[in-house]
């Protein structure tokens, strides 16, 4: 990967989705932001041009509260990458952590089986050719990535050289920011969950 120190990938994630709220395995289900998760997606526009990035390359999920995200935020010109979708839950789709459990004692997306879905293998391959793919312009510009809350924590994971579970320990609020660098030519995690207070 390049090393140098001006050098960014910019994670957004989408705004607010009335399953979000309710903590809902959202994978392939395709639901709008809410009047929340609009404002949200907004005010994240700021944020991100507070980070005065070089002319950045914008990449977003296909999933449609994504690509609003992008455009509520101002991110013009962005192209639709799949790789970027959201973690496939499978037969899980739509239920929450503590529904799972109910017939998975102790599991969670980063540890457990997902039957029907996607393997923490087969996500951290798509987020290695993710990462590989932003990593081509930063000579000379930065890239941003709007996405989902999972797959965004995998991204994170693998950024750092962990294995995909360690995305367990970045929680990501939804339409906040999370900026990928490099220190001395290690890829660093210059800052997490960025957050306009829109309360």
């Amino acid at each position: 990967m390049p090393g140098s120190e001006n050098a960014r990938v910019v994670l957004l994630r989408h705004g607010e989705t009335r399953w979000s709220v309710q903590h809902r395995h959202t994978g392939r289900t395709d639901l709008p932001l809410t009047a929340d998760g609009e404002r949200q997606a907004a005010a994240a526009g700021p944020v991100v041009a507070g980070l005065g990035l070089r002319n950045p390359v914008i990449a977003v999920s296909p999933r449609a509260r994504a690509r609003r995200t992008a455009e509520l935020a101002g991110l013009t010109g962005a192209r639709i990458e799949p790789d970027l979708a959201e973690w496939d839950y499978g037969d899980y789709e739509g239920r929450t952590t503590p529904q799972i459990r109910a017939d998975d004692p102790g599991w969670t997306i980063w540890t457990g089986a997902v039957p029907g879905g996607e393997s923490a293998d087969e996500v951290s391959a798509r987020a290695d050719r993710v990462l590989a793919a932003a990593t081509v312009p930063l000579g000379e510009r930065d890239v941003i990535l709007v996405g989902h809350g999972h797959f965004s924590r995998a991204l994170i994971a693998r950024w750092l050289g962990f294995p995909v579970r360690e995305g367990r320990r970045f929680a990501l609020a939804t339409a906040a920011v999370s900026v990928l660098g490099f220190e001395h030519e290690d890829p660093t995690l210059w800052a997490h969950n960025l957050r306009p207070d829109i309360a």
